[in-house]
């Protein structure tokens, strides 16, 4: 039990707060010292992240000595405190367990007044290797930056200035969204980390292309003058302008950060006293349900009778509620949107990228069965026959086309808007339908003769230990089938290409809808007989997770 956890005797006299920020201290480094103790694997993990945090940390700071005197120093530095500043606010949201051991949920039953407290979370939390990182970073930054006295004196404010600020930041935001992070929306949104970094990996290759064709970090500078004035990287900016002599702006900015660390620590305190003082959910009686009414309603009213309605419904409450379906579905309308669309904004894409989009959903029918981990058994007590099975497929790909298809007709037409090249779009229809088929029925198979289990923990995994060859084989495999399969679209579409018969692209539109719509049904005919008769061996695979 640590001392968090310890019960307070109700006859013991309070403790005074003034000596709190020591205790506190004291406790994180105590905690920190017995979590390392607990295995071997621990204390290795920690010291290979700081080895590569003081390495990663000294080549930045190197890096940033070297812009000593450059243009553009001003410029790399300010955008770069601001991308930390952000990184703060955002991965308490992102990776709520990343340091529970000041997780303010366990202090409510002690005596402990408010501004003593942050007081003590705040310094507390400058012990870590993200804060070591931070540190050096803004040392490096001030040393790429300061020139004169002027600046040295701005400097030596700075520094520790842009420290409180970014952790009192990250504990303010951790701090209001602590109930929201404990609950199931928070280990949701911590499985939607994955969308933030396939995203931002996409848009920082924009980035880097952008640059690259603008000739240098001079097109950068506009963006650096919004951002040093906020306050993430005010602090920092307020040198480059006392060294420039410009001591009104440097000041100006330098109180922008000022008064928002008295901002963000008065909402801290805010959001800690109504944290320790305010019941939750879990305290007041839920009120009771609305049972009145009966019937199909919403959805379910549009959908046929039967098997079909029920299946859809419940394939459609795994894409809204389970945290790995949900990732799965939103990560692959993200970057099958992006991908086409940033490459049509820059001029050097084509329409028919928008069959990225395509691709990406058609993935989401590979491995059905494991979407439903353990609780298959429930679905496979229904399927007693090939056509209970065929019925269940098919309801799942109704599921994925309900979604997909207005999806791939938007991606298309935009990419095509913002090309400006309408006649490439029925080409582009026509492909993604046949590859959309396709896919349909290659990961129809594939969930019957390849399943695999989904792990419900850990945000990034999607494949129990000794399954990763049928992972492997499930999806690759399944799309290079895909391909096959959708190659005398491919064929017919480059040839009216080549033969310049772009006139007739429009019959690629029915031709690749038809041709899909026959694919899908062929690979849920075959795939039906196979699932029914290998129920106990797909139960089998999906339940190891």
């Amino acid at each position: 039990m640590s001392v968090l956890d310890a019960p307070v005797s109700a006859t013991a006299p309070v403790a005074p707060t003034t000596g709190l920020t020591p205790v506190f201290v004291r406790l994180k480094l105590a905690l920190l010292r017995n979590g390392l103790r607990q295995s071997s694997g621990r204390r290795a993990a920690f010291i290979v992240s700081l080895a590569l945090t003081l390495l990663l940390a000294a080549g930045q700071v190197l890096g940033l000595v070297l812009l000593r005197g450059n243009e553009h120093a001003g410029t790399v530095v300010v955008l770069l405190t601001g991308v930390v500043a952000l990184g703060w606010a955002v991965l308490p949201l992102f990776f709520p367990s990343g340091d529970d051991t000041l997780d303010p949920t366990r202090l409510v039953m002690l005596p402990l007044r408010p501004r003593p407290l942050i007081r003590a979370l705040l310094v507390s939390s400058m012990i870590g290797i993200g804060p070591l990182f931070t540190l050096c970073l803004a040392v490096g930054s001030v040393l790429a930056l300061a020139h004169g006295a002027a600046g040295v004196l701005f400097a030596v404010v700075a520094v520790p200035l842009t420290m409180l600020l970014c952790v009192a930041l990250s504990r303010a935001v951790a701090t209001a969204n602590v109930r929201l992070l404990n609950s199931r929306k928070g280990r949701d949104l911590a499985v939607l980390s994955g969308l933030v970094i396939a995203v931002g990996i996409q848009f920082v290759n924009f980035g880097a292309q952008r640059l690259g064709q603008a000739g240098g970090l001079s097109a950068l500078d506009p963006v650096a003058a919004v951002v040093r004035w906020l306050p993430g990287a005010s602090a920092v900016a307020s040198v480059d302008a006392a060294s420039d002599g410009a001591y009104a702006v440097a000041a100006a900015q330098l109180l922008i950060s000022v008064a928002a660390l008295v901002a963000l620590m008065w909402m801290w305190q805010g959001s800690l006293v109504k944290l320790m003082t305010a019941p939750d959910g879990s305290t007041l009686a839920a009120a009771e349900p609305d049972r009145t009414g009966s019937g199909r309603r919403g959805l379910s009213a549009l959908l046929p009778e039967g098997r079909t309605a029920t299946v859809m419904q419940r394939s459609l409450r795994y894409v809204a509620r389970d945290p790995k379906t949900k990732a799965a579905w939103v990560t692959a309308l993200a970057v099958g949107a992006i991908v086409p669309l940033l490459n049509a904004v820059q001029g050097t894409g084509s329409v028919y990228f928008a069959c990225f989009a395509a691709g990406m959903l058609g993935m989401q029918m590979y491995n059905q069965f494991g979407q439903d981990t353990s609780a298959f058994w429930m679905v496979a007590l229904t399927i007693s026959s090939p056509r209970d099975a065929y019925v269940e497929l098919r309801a799942r790909a109704y599921v994925l086309l309900l979604l997909t298809l207005p999806f791939t007709l938007v991606v298309c037409a935009v990419t095509a808007a913002v090309l400006g090249d309408w006649r490439s779009l029925p080409g582009a229809l026509g492909l993604s339908f046949a590859l959309l088929g396709s896919m349909l029925a290659t990961g129809a198979v594939a969930s019957a003769l390849f399943p695999y289990s989904i792990p419900q923990e850990g945000a990034f995994k999607n494949v129990v230990p000794g399954q990763g060859g049928l992972a492997w084989i499930s999806i690759f495999g399944g799309m290079v089938a895909a391909g096959l399969l959708a190659s005398p679209v491919i064929a017919a579409t480059v040839w009216m290409h080549l033969a310049d018969h772009h006139d007739a692209l429009w019959l690629m539109v029915p031709g690749g809808l038809v041709y899909g719509a026959l694919v899908a049904w062929a690979g849920l005919r075959i795939a039906a007989p196979r699932t029914a008769n290998r129920l106990p061996e797909i139960l089998t695979a999906v339940s190891k997770g």
